[in-house]
């Protein structure tokens, strides 16, 4: 299974911008984009990488900055929106959607992960059940009405113990519902895009792929 496994913080030095790719790390002083917000490589201090970006290289910036966020690689990024261009709703809407109700971010939504490389390395390691059954797909698309639960085995260890705790300073967004005691939670609707806070400027994406 293919992935990206270099430096997290290189990617939002690339992007100018905090990602937030790291959970409460980046929140704090250790977060590595406050101490060198330059772009990577070694001309990224010098600043002579610096130049009037085009049309093309802002819609670029925003797609690359998109699959960085929800940790997507190109081919299933492209298929995603493949499928928000037949959808009858608006395409860059559709598009957030999918990436959305993937079960890795809605376990990160959940408070059950710090962050969306966390929720996806849990799910992975078959932590997660939907409707009951255990689920090992990161980049399973849940549906309104499907249940996200921590396995009752998983539960009692330190890390998921630590979860519980937290969750009562959670900010649940509102087409989810929790169940903090028993670390569980549903999908009530799809997200509209005014409940994606994720700040993407979709519009640009959908016009790099349309061009």
């Amino acid at each position: 299974m293919a992935r990206y496994i270099g430096s997290v913080c290189a990617l939002c030095r690339r992007e100018g911008e905090k990602l937030y790719l790291k959970g409460d790390r980046c929140m704090s002083p250790k977060c590595a984009f406050e101490k060198r917000s330059y772009p990577p490589g070694p001309h990224g201090q010098s600043g002579s990488f610096r130049r009037k970006v085009s049309d093309y290289g802002t819609q670029l910036r925003e797609k690359q900055k998109a699959r960085r966020i929800y940790g997507v690689l190109e081919r299933q990024f492209r298929r995603y929106f493949q499928e928000a261009t037949k959808s009858t709703g608006v395409t860059g809407a559709t598009l957030l959607q999918y990436l959305e109700t993937r079960l890795d971010n809605v376990v990160y939504r959940l408070g059950f992960a710090a962050s969306r490389k966390q929720a996806r390395q849990l799910v992975l390691h078959g932590h997660i059940r939907v409707n009951g059954k255990k689920s090992t797909v990161p980049s399973l698309l849940v549906k309104p009405g499907d249940s996200v639960t921590v396995l009752e085995a998983s539960r009692t260890s330190p890390f998921f113990e630590g979860i519980a705790k937290e969750l009562s300073h959670h900010t649940l967004p509102e087409w989810l519902t929790l169940d903090a005691a028993n670390l569980s939670g549903s999908v009530v609707t799809l997200p509209t895009r005014q409940q994606i806070e994720t700040p993407l400027k979709e519009q640009l994406i959908v016009e790099y792929y349309s061009r």
